[in-house]
């Protein structure tokens, strides 16, 4: 099992101004401290389970790069993206794009979007859900086929592309992996199945039946189950002083029973740094055994 960092909140003490500097902090120490995966949100205004919609935000894919350059070795994810945010041909271009700066360690984290009011608020496109739905099957669709030999028109029900040229394409192969944002048993999961390396689901008491649905869908396409990275987020906090890591590393294992590959959250305090090395020293390489 492996750990990803994940920092959605962009409000520190110290202001915007050295916002920056707090991020590639932040991304030198988990890199340090071993997380597998750091990723940031694709909203544009700041969500309510971290504060009022005022508070900062920053582009994700923008980030993404600049993240790229502070470090060497971790895995980069917008987690997700919203795909009505961008049109699925570029979404591809600035995937690759990502990949390519960083030496090959993007991924394309995506979702059906659900923010309507910060959509509403910039004017980006937010039709309803069963549209949403099919426009994410239509931009994996799109995606896979730019980062193929394949540079032919595409012709969904929703996007129309004459050409599918990417130059270059992205170091990784056979493409970024793609992780899908959401648990829906009807649509969601079964996207994973078909398209997706990497699901993400939540704790709680439904995870286990998630993967059951997860697995038979996997059977209805023809896919192995065991080939998709299970990922869950849930909250992870070492304690001020590790006081919590027992009980961290009880909850990770039993993830792990259940066949979870990778943990995924937040980490509280993170810009103190202390949580992360924490977290490097006394869960990571437990974890790894898992």
């Amino acid at each position: 099992m492996r750990l990803g960092l994940h920092v959605p909140d962009l409000t520190y003490p110290d202001g915007p101004e050295n916002l920056g500097r707090n991020l590639a902090r932040i991304a030198s120490a988990a890199e340090e401290a071993g997380f597998a995966k750091l990723s940031v949100m694709d909203h544009v205004w700041q969500i309510g389970v971290f504060g009022p919609p005022d508070h900062e935000m920053l582009e994700a894919y923008t980030t993404l790069g600049f993240l790229a350059a502070n470090t060497s070795r971790i895995e980069l994810v917008s987690w997700v993206t919203a795909v009505v945010y961008r049109e699925p041909g570029l979404l591809a271009k600035i995937v690759t794009t990502l990949d390519v700066l960083s030496g090959g360690r993007a991924w394309l984290g995506i979702g059906a979007a659900w923010n309507e009011a910060e959509a509403r608020g910039l004017g980006l496109p937010f039709p309803p859900t069963a549209e949403r739905f099919e426009r994410l099957e239509e931009a994996l669709q799109i995606c896979l086929q730019m980062w193929s030999d394949n540079d032919g028109p595409y012709n969904g029900q929703h996007y129309h592309l004459e050409r599918t040229l990417n130059s270059p394409q992205p170091l990784r192969r056979p493409h970024p992996p793609i992780l899908i944002g959401g648990g829906g048993e009807k649509k969601t999961l079964r996207l994973v199945a078909q398209y997706a390396q990497a699901c993400n689901l939540f704790a709680g008491p439904e995870l286990e039946h998630k993967l059951d649905v997860l697995r038979g869908h996997c059977e209805a396409v023809g896919r192995d189950y065991d080939e998709i990275e299970k990922t869950v987020m849930f909250p992870i906090d070492p304690g001020p002083d590790g006081e919590n890591v027992d009980t961290l590393l009880e909850q990770l294992r039993g993830f792990a029973a259940l066949g979870i590959d990778h943990a995924h959250s937040r980490v509280p305090n993170v810009s103190t740094i202390t949580p992360l090395e924490i977290l490097g020293e006394r869960v990571i390489p437990v974890i790894a055994g898992f």
